[in-house]
């Protein structure tokens, strides 16, 4: 598995787990609070770059991603969606319409396996329909990076 492989899996699992407690409690301070997140990761800060990007990305568009997935969402309440789960969903949306560089079914799949590490078995069934509905109204290939 390649490092920048690793590092993005990192990212994806570190943005996650700042945009779920961001959804429970947004910030008075957002800067002091990633600060305050990424000193007690791992790593030093500049690895998690990515993540950087996907946490900025997901709050600078959280409407137009949130009604992404309150249409997708057929038959379930937007409000009743497991807030781990909706951070993974904000998460893979984010990638799929910003990150043109990264096929849309690689933000799927990452997503389903983020799923499997914080979420419920049930929860990938749900992830993975209304991910999968996104990817059909992209209007581009799924399997390939965009050329723009």
């Amino acid at each position: 598995m390649s490092s920048q492989f690793t590092q993005r899996r990192a990212s994806r699992a570190a943005a996650l787990q700042f945009l779920y407690a961001w959804s429970i409690n947004k910030p008075a301070n957002i800067t002091e609070d990633l600060r305050l997140f990424f000193e007690s990761l791992e790593h030093p800060r500049d690895h998690y770059a990515f993540a950087e990007e996907l946490i900025d990305g997901v709050i600078t568009n959280i409407e137009e991603i949130d009604g992404h997935i309150r249409t997708l969402a057929h038959n379930w309440e937007f409000d009743r969606i497991a807030r781990i789960d909706l951070a993974i969903l904000r998460l893979a949306i984010f990638e799929m319409l910003r990150r043109k560089d990264i096929p849309p079914v690689v933000s799927i799949n990452e997503a389903i396996d983020l799923s499997k590490n914080f979420s419920t078995a049930d929860s990938k069934r749900f992830i993975n329909g209304i991910l999968d509905r996104m990817k059909d109204k992209l209007g581009r290939d799924a399997r390939k990076a965009a050329t723009e």
